[in-house]
């Protein structure tokens, strides 16, 4: 792999020659090539030892099952016809000499101009470009890439759910295999292991072996310093207490910082598939924090997080155990019988579900309630539907009955896949190849603080909301009701993000045509988690308001107002209009118990 030359035959003084490839020290070398099988007998333990104690069962073969499935369906509809799988191969076939002749071209010539390509975060360093070899290799792996999205793109004769899904595998193996991510593909990671002589190497296996083991048998895969934070130190550090316990949610009030409150209360229940402190993650983006600094009197439910003793806790315990008894406790801490309600992503879904039980109920305490980046139609749902099927939940439901949840990691490996190019191969690059620590980022950090699921809570959800989509069609049953979001004729605030891959806008602008009452619907900029959590101080995105959310999605994003910055002082100002009525600023304790300070016990607990 020779050096990039000038045409005088001279090496560029910044261009990488041979001897950057080349070990230097092999001695050292060998040294850290036995440290590296030592590191990897470790990460083989880290692996084996729970699996031989029993306490972890794979089910690796169920998914990979689905998706070789799937891919006979693909491959059945190209092979059924000799001509069209013919004119496949031959794109493949012409990619590839087109990439070896600017190869070869190159190879003559280093200075020949590279081929126009769009950005890649994967290929900056400059030796994909002008290295012959590694710009072979990338551009043979990006042809490849090509081909397979367009077989799946074009596949007349694929149902829509075995398209999404063979499009979202694709994409993952595409990002699995990308020379990017192996040590004798990719220059820069070339570079830096002859130049340290495989101490990045040791230093990665070990940093391996210490995520298999955190994750119980299971890669627990660092995205962030975690040693660098402490929930109740630098991380969720707004003042309050925990006023409320149930077996599934602490109720956490907020101290006033300003003399009069709005007199009307404000209840967030936030998602039980993470931690509520995504909006406590440090003063400057604390949503929390700039809602008590507004005159809010804030409770937030923290969910707790699930074990074998709620595995048949649903849907309805989690609104009876969570949501009515942070009413109960709101109104007495402040005497007040309504609230304004706010629901986030999966929070949002069991607040609307909630709501429309309360309809049936008699239960009038939520006056207005406000939805972040929440579905309650789920035809629309994104990469998620990939995962829904009676098969696999199935499988899943299997899964969950030994223990009687799903573990957290599951989660968040799912979630983490839906942007596996910059959640996952980002990352195994950096600690397991590079061997460096990942830089301290709190939202990062709140990322990886993963939540379990109990298995009836999750199943009801996964069958109900995705598989059925039972909420949208009044279809759903609580607690003896078969529910109807049109009996919810409250005012809503209904918050989507442009760039949402959980929750993508336009389900949540269908999901608005739903409600029986008024809806607000707001698109901000950015995505799931950047969008909402958002403060105006930081001068950010923007936001786009405008008529109600009727007819075609598109045609009301043509015509909305775009506004620059924080969507918060507009639902400020929107909560205000509904009722700006002011009381004394309430103090913590008067009418309640004191069980412990914010952020309270259930966010502590980790798995």
């Amino acid at each position: 792999m020779a050096g990039p030359k000038t045409t005088q035959g001279t090496q560029k003084a910044d261009a990488p020659g041979i001897e950057d490839y080349l070990v230097k020290d092999p001695e050292e070398f060998a040294v850290n090539v036995s440290h590296m099988m030592e590191e990897a007998g470790k990460v083989a333990a880290a692996w084996t030892a729970p699996r031989e104690a029993g306490e972890v069962r794979d089910t690796v073969a169920e998914p990979m099952a689905d998706m070789v499935k799937t891919f006979s369906r693909l491959t059945e509809y190209w092979l059924s016809d000799p001509s069209r799988a013919l004119e496949a191969q031959t794109r493949l076939y012409s990619g590839y000499m087109e990439a070896w002749t600017r190869s070869m071209a190159k190879i003559a010539d280093p200075d020949a101009p590279a081929a126009p390509e769009a950005p890649d975060k994967r290929f900056k360093d400059p030796d994909w470009g002008r290295n012959a070899f590694f710009d072979f290799l990338k551009q043979t792996y990006l042809v490849t890439s090509r081909w397979a999205n367009d077989l799946v793109e074009h596949a007349d004769g694929l149902d829509e759910h075995t398209r999404h899904k063979a499009g979202f595998y694709v994409k993952q193996i595409s990002h699995a295999i990308s020379p990017s991510n192996f040590i004798l593909t990719n220059p820069e990671l070339f570079r830096e292991t002859v130049s340290s002589n495989g101490a990045n190497l040791v230093r990665g296996l070990k940093m391996l072996a210490e995520d298999i083991a955190a994750g119980k048998g299971d890669l627990k895969l660092r995205q962030s310093d975690a040693s660098r934070f402490e929930i109740g130190k630098n991380i969720a550090t707004t003042p309050g207490k925990v006023v409320a316990r149930s077996d599934v949610a602490e109720i956490i009030q907020y101290e006033p910082a300003t003399k009069d409150v709005l007199k009307r209360p404000l209840l967030i229940c936030p998602p039980w598939i993470n931690k509520f402190y995504i909006l406590d993650l440090n003063p400057e983006k604390s949503f929390i924090r700039w809602a008590v600094e507004q005159g809010h009197t804030v409770f937030v439910i923290s969910w707790v997080n699930p074990d074998e003793r709620h595995a048949r806790t649903g849907w309805e315990e989690y609104i009876r155990d969570g949501v009515q008894f942070a009413l109960d406790t709101v109104e007495k801490a402040t005497g007040e019988k309504q609230v304004n309600a706010i629901g986030y992503c999966v929070g949002g879904t069991l607040l609307a579900a909630a709501l429309a039980l309360f309809a049936k109920q008699g239960e009038k305490r939520i006056a207005t309630a406000t939805f972040f980046t929440t579905q309650v139609d789920f035809t629309h749902a994104g990469d998620l539907k990939v995962f829904v099927d009676e098969e696999q939940i199935g499988a899943l439901e299997r899964a969950m009955e030994t223990r009687g949840y799903l573990d957290g990691t599951k989660m968040a490996t799912a979630f983490n896949m839906l942007r596996a190019g910059d959640l996952i191969w980002p990352y195994v690059v950096n600690n397991y190849m590079r061997g460096k620590t990942p830089m301290p980022f709190d939202l990062l950090y709140w990322n990886s603080d993963s939540t379990r699921m109990s298995a009836a809570n999750h199943s009801f959800y996964l069958r109900n909301c995705y598989l059925e989509n039972n909420l949208a069609t009044g279809k759903m049953k609580l607690a003896g009701k078969t529910l109807s979001l049109k009996d919810v004729k409250i005012p809503i605030y209904n918050l989507a993000t442009k760039e949402d891959h959980i929750a993508p806008a336009k389900s949540v602008f269908v999901g608005s045509a739903l409600f029986g009452g008024e809806v607000d619907y707001v698109m901000a900029g950015s995505g799931h988690i950047a969008g909402v959590v958002n403060p105006p101080a930081a001068g950010k995105y923007q936001f786009w308001s405008g008529d109600a959310p009727k007819g075609d999605f598109d045609d009301w994003v043509a015509k909305a107002t775009e506004t620059p910055g924080s969507w918060w002082p507009h639902w400020d100002t929107w909560i205000r209009t509904q009722d700006d009525k002011t009381a004394k600023a309430r103090k913590i304790g008067k009418n309640t118990e004191v069980l412990a300070d914010a952020p309270g016990d259930y966010v502590r607990v980790r798995v």
